[in-house]
C-alpha cells in the first residue's frame, strides 16, 4: 500500500514540475514606430488535444496564425487584429483553430527583424 501511495505522490509531483508553458505572444504594432497600412491578410493555427490531456501545438497556435497572416500579406505587423477559433471533434482527439485577419502594416525605415521578435512557425 506504501509503495502504490509513493507511486502516486511520485507521479503527481512529476506532473507539476513538468506541465505546460508557452512564450508570449506580441500581437500589434511596435510603440513609437511610424508605419503605413497595405491592405488585409489572414492566417490560421492548429493545435490539437490527444485523449484530452497531450497537447500538441496548442501552445504555438496564436503565434502561427498570426505570422501566416503577416507572410501573407507581405508586410511586417498587422493592426486592427479580429480573432476567432473554431474546434473539431475526432475520437481521440479535439483540434482548436485560430484565426486572425487584420490590417497588414510596413514599417517606414522598416527594421531588419531578429528571430526572437518573429518566430519562424513550427513545422
Amino acid at each position: 500500500m506504501r509503495k502504490i501511495v509513493m507511486s502516486i505522490v511520485v507521479l503527481g509531483l512529476c506532473s507539476m514540475i513538468t506541465g505546460c508553458s508557452s512564450p508570449q505572444v506580441r500581437m500589434g504594432p511596435r510603440s513609437g514606430k511610424d508605419y503605413t497600412v497595405i491592405g488585409k491578410a489572414e492566417g490560421e493555427g492548429t493545435g490539437l488535444m490527444l485523449f484530452q490531456l497531450i497537447p500538441i501545438r496548442q501552445n504555438s497556435r496564436f503565434q502561427t496564425a498570426y505570422n501566416e497572416a503577416v507572410r501573407n500579406g507581405g508586410g511586417d505587423d498587422l493592426v486592427n487584429l479580429e480573432i476567432s477559433e473554431r474546434w473539431f471533434w475526432a475520437y481521440v482527439l479535439n483540434g482548436y483553430v485560430t484565426h486572425v485577419q487584420g490590417d497588414v502594416i510596413k514599417y517606414k525605415n522598416s527594421p531588419d527583424k531578429t528571430e526572437a521578435e518573429i518566430p519562424a512557425a513550427p513545422k
